[in-house]
């Protein structure tokens, strides 16, 4: 149930991000989901990977400042309020989110990747509402 995201700190420069995804390229890494925010003088761009440890190590090989965070996936009934489910679920339980972002599936449902201080008690309340998870290696694999 639990993702592995990598978390990269980006210098706001030109060619940075291209650098990276090439980098991700030539060692046969697919990105399956990313997320880019940016602040004054650099972005973190998140990304769930297909090997999330190789790409650690190459970036890391490359001086790129990245670590992996765990995030909780989880598939959002694709209909109006859908997300508004999900999320009153989290507030009822008084669970805070730090960042979420969302992506289609292969399958055309829609998903959303949530980074919260508890990701054990995200998936417990979750699961209790008979929301899907989105498993690591389903996710690993799009």
């Amino acid at each position: 149930m639990i993702i592995k995201q990598l978390s990269v700190f980006l210098e706001d420069k030109v060619g940075r991000l291209t650098k990276m995804t090439k980098i991700l390229a030539e060692h046969d890494i697919n990105v399956s989901a990313f997320s880019i925010a940016d602040a004054a003088d650099y972005g973190i761009a998140r990304f769930i990977v297909d090997k999330p440890e190789a790409a650690l190590k190459v970036l890391k090989d490359n001086n790129f400042s990245v670590n992996i965070t765990d995030v909780t996936g989880v598939i959002v009934p694709h209909k109006p309020g859908g997300l508004h489910k999900v999320l009153q679920i989290l507030s009822d339980n008084c669970i805070a989110i730090d960042y979420m972002y969302a992506f289609a599936l292969e399958n055309g449902e829609a998903s959303a990747i949530i980074r919260s201080k508890s990701n054990d008690a995200v998936i417990k309340v979750l699961q209790e509402n008979k929301l899907t998870l989105l498993e690591a290696n389903d996710i690993y694999k799009i």
